[in-house]
């Protein structure tokens, strides 16, 4: 329950209290003397945003606070955020003519969203325009599932986080199908590039041999010549007594005759001896190579393009041997990476086959709960209707499955209502008039408000009606506020006389700023007040007769 509300410089109320109570508690003033006000504070409690130039004019800041007392489940939510003694909780606000905003709760410093959280737990409020937000699918879907109670909630919960793990996994599996139709190109090529570089198979050894070879290739007459000479001069011929060769091998046969007398000249003999092996196996090699550098015809030709086949390799992969290898390791583990995504799609596919059948079954659960409490909504909107002067309407939650899933589950709802026996029942948003539409919203409250917070608050719902009607609206007011708070901010006196504390709310316009009061009646002035939303002179001797009647009724 709200029992105090504190403003202060919000928009033209310069200062108010109001000691609220349980029951019925009614705001009432003339138009234009700023009884919404009170519905900003309200809703500036429960962390909505602040309308630009709510605060005071020449005011600094405005000011909301709201004691409340302290259920056991706002208790527990709050845990340490509470001194364990606590036994009432304040909300507050503060909103700087510049727009800036401070948030408390528990004298503690919080967040809109932290009042927020603890405020829906405390108090509903439902706005002038709440039959609008009726004919809203979205809207009635809240209200059946509000019907429905803590159980249906948790269902919600555990449907939403369902769907967007589903959500997730179809996200995923599209975006690996998408890359599965590059990847197909893309393994083509890299498969293209593979099977070249493979083909190949290219080595640092093997161009740096090829190109030794190339090289010697390319002088093979000047290298043949070359050996060629250098027999000549090691071996000689006959006609010039011999070359270096048989020369270093008579040397030593002259020295070694002389051994054996003079330790250093037998060392210089076999000095000259080791020249003449040498100079005999050079003649040997030298005669080979010349022999073996004849090169088989065309050789040149497949050096050369071999050597061409690993340059373009080089060109288009890095331009070194390392380079290409470097690319075809890179283009091996792109193309295993590209094969896994396969793998990947076919485990998605079931993940989200999964997610689906857990889903639906979610999906299950929350239309079952709906039917049943789509079936007892009706039955007690029904009897509130009865009470409000609609005997005979008929009411349904009418449910239908969705194309698709959607956050809130698999379900379509539209209220249906037939206002009159014998009429056939329609669309809420087509069939009910203005009036109508006020009143099955209060119905639709009162049934919803059995498993809602302990404060209500209305604001100005009762329009389109008067009356009779006026007055059963009222007595439906006073009955859902037996055993909890209600606030109702009204214009009708049949509703007003029902309170059992009446707050008013005054403009006083006779200084430079218009400013607000709000004044909790005292018994003697509830007549009064009465014969003005009456629309009569406060002396009118008729009127406050009737003002009386409304009081001795109630």
């Amino acid at each position: 329950m709200l029992h105090e509300l504190r403003v202060e410089n919000l928009l033209l109320i310069e200062r108010a209290e109001l000691c609220l109570g349980p029951g019925l508690n009614v705001l009432t003033g003339e138009t234009g003397a700023g009884k919404t006000v009170l519905a900003h504070a309200l809703d500036l409690l429960l962390g909505g945003k602040p309308r630009s130039g709510i605060v005071r004019p020449g005011a600094a800041e405005a000011y909301v606070e709201g004691v409340f007392s302290l259920p056991d489940e706002v208790r527990e939510a709050l845990g340490e955020r509470l001194a364990e003694d606590a036994e009432e909780l304040v909300l507050a606000r503060r909103v700087s003519a510049e727009g800036r905003t401070r948030a408390y709760l528990g004298g503690r410093s919080a967040t809109a969203a932290d009042l927020r959280d603890a405020g829906t737990a405390l108090l509903s409020f439902y706005g002038q325009h709440e039959h609008r937000k009726l004919m809203l699918a979205s809207s009635q879907l809240e209200i059946l599932d509000g019907f429905a109670g803590p159980p249906q909630a948790a269902r919600r919960e555990a449907f939403r986080e369902a769907y967007q793990r589903e959500r997730g996994l179809f996200a995923r599996l599209n975006e690996l199908r998408e890359r599965a139709g590059a990847r197909d190109r893309e393994l083509d090529l890299l498969e293209w590039e593979l099977q070249e570089i493979d083909r190949a198979d290219p080595s640092e050894e093997e161009e740096a041999a090829l190109e030794a070879e190339r090289g010697r290739l390319r002088h093979v007459e000047a290298l043949r010549s070359a050996a060629g000479a250098g027999v000549g001069a090691l071996a000689g011929g006959e006609e010039d007594g011999g070359g270096a060769s048989l020369a270093l091998a008579a040397a030593a046969h002259t020295l070694e005759a002389a051994g054996g007398v003079d330790g250093e000249l037998d060392a210089l003999a076999a000095r000259v001896r080791a020249l003449s092996l040498e100079a005999e196996d050079l003649v040997h090699e030298l005669h080979r190579y010349a022999e073996g550098i004849d090169a088989a015809p065309g050789r040149l030709d497949e050096v050369e393009e071999r050597l061409a086949l690993l340059d373009r390799l080089k060109r288009k992969h890095g331009g070194t041997i390392a380079a290409v290898l470097e690319h075809a390791a890179a283009c091996r583990a792109r193309h295993a990476e590209l094969v896994g995504v396969e793998e990947a799609i076919e485990e998605a596919e079931r993940a989200l086959e999964v997610a689906r059948a857990e889903l639906a079954d979610r999906a299950r659960q929350l239309r079952k709960a709906r039917e049943k409490a789509g079936v007892a909504l009706a039955k007690a909107v029904v009897e509130r209707l009865g009470a409000l002067a609609m005997d005979g309407a008929e009411f349904t939650a009418a449910l239908a499955p969705r194309e698709e899933f959607g956050p809130t589950g698999g379900d379509e709802i539209e209220f249906l209502i037939a206002p009159n026996p014998g009429v056939p029942a329609g669309p809420l948003r087509e069939t009910a008039s203005g009036g109508e539409l006020s009143r099955v919203m209060l119905a639709l409250m009162g049934a919803a408000a059995e498993a809602g917070p302990g404060t209500l608050v209305f604001d100005e719902v009762d329009a389109g009606i008067g009356g009779q009607t006026a007055r059963a609206v009222g007595e439906q007011l006073r009955t859902l506020a037996a055993g909890r708070q209600v606030i109702c901010i009204t214009h009708l006196p049949q509703i007003a006389s029902l309170a059992d504390r009446h707050f008013t709310i005054v403009k006083d316009t006779s200084g430079e700023t218009a400013r607000t009061t709000v004044t909790e009646l005292r018994k003697g002035d509830v007549v009064g007040e009465l014969v003005r939303m009456l629309g009569a002179d406060r002396e009118d001797a008729a009127a406050r007769r009737h003002a009386k009647e409304l009081l001795k009724a109630a």
